[in-house]
């Protein structure tokens, strides 16, 4: 069943990344792009368009007018080898001994909590829902979920209740993931209640490393979550614009760039 739900969600993945492209799309050539059947096609569709994120035509799809958000229960599957790295490079970054780490939400920030669930003498806190309710399962972790509003594209928790929780804490190191960052503009996402909610998490952190594939260096949305001179380090893959990161280097901020071993530049 675990196949099936990783074969759908990086199905429609493609299906958004496309009709981000395209902005229109026709079912019959999609269902023989992905080897599924035209009815599965179909479902496909109708789920994106109950969830607001395409409007369905009679022989495909349409974008709105509006960019969309990916869930984040979609996005696993895009970039997820990069996304290992990054994770794997922000782990090592991680202090040894006991350690109070927060993680705001993201595939990325994930993979990262994936890694550190073995070590001992750690208090994780989060809003992410499905960090929390993974890591809850070890019993040498410590797991503190904040309250608030459920957000679910993110799958984290925010606004008034998770803000108050975060005021009331004291994080060493923030592992935070972002949807877009510039050296002018700082760290940005779509939804403005959740950069309230991740600012908040920064300000109460003594270090933050942000973690982000590539594709969001040189990005700017919506919502302003902090300024650069906030955080500390940047990890981001080699398909990171190179003068983006050297604005950044230039702000003062650590970069640390990993590359794919498969990446033949």
């Amino acid at each position: 069943m675990a196949s099936v739900s990783l074969r759908r969600a990086a199905r429609v993945s493609a299906i958004l990344d496309l009709l981000a492209e395209n902005h229109s799309l026709n079912a019959s050539d999609l269902a023989v792009e992905f080897g599924v059947s035209a009815a599965t096609l179909r479902r496909d569709l109708q789920m994106l368009e109950d969830q607001k994120l395409l409007s369905r035509t009679h022989g495909g799809a349409l974008a709105h007018d509006v960019a969309y958000e990916l869930p984040v229960r979609y996005r696993g599957g895009r970039e997820r080898e990069k996304k290992r790295l990054i994770a794997a490079k922000a782990a090592r970054l991680l202090p040894h001994g006991p350690l109070t780490v927060g993680f705001s939400g993201g595939t990325t920030t994930s993979e990262v909590a994936r890694i550190i669930a073995d070590r001992v003498d750690v208090t994780v806190v989060t809003n992410a829902l499905n960090i929390a309710s993974e890591l809850a399962l070890r019993p040498r972790l410590k797991v503190i979920l904040t309250g608030g509003v459920t957000r679910p594209q993110s799958y984290e928790l925010v606004g008034a209740l998770a803000e108050q929780t975060l005021r009331d804490l004291h994080i060493e190191v923030l592992v935070c993931g972002v949807d877009g960052i510039t050296a002018s503009t700082g760290l940005t996402t779509h939804d403005e209640v959740e950069a309230r909610t991740n600012r908040t998490m920064i300000q109460r952190s003594k270090r933050v490393i942000v973690v982000t594939d590539g594709s969001k260096v040189g990005r700017t949305l919506l919502a302003r979550i902090a300024p650069v001179d906030l955080i500390h380090d940047l990890v981001t893959d080699s398909g990171a614009d190179e003068t983006e990161l050297e604005y950044l280097r230039d702000a003062g901020v650590s970069v640390h760039v990993v590359h794919d071993p498969g990446d033949s530049n």
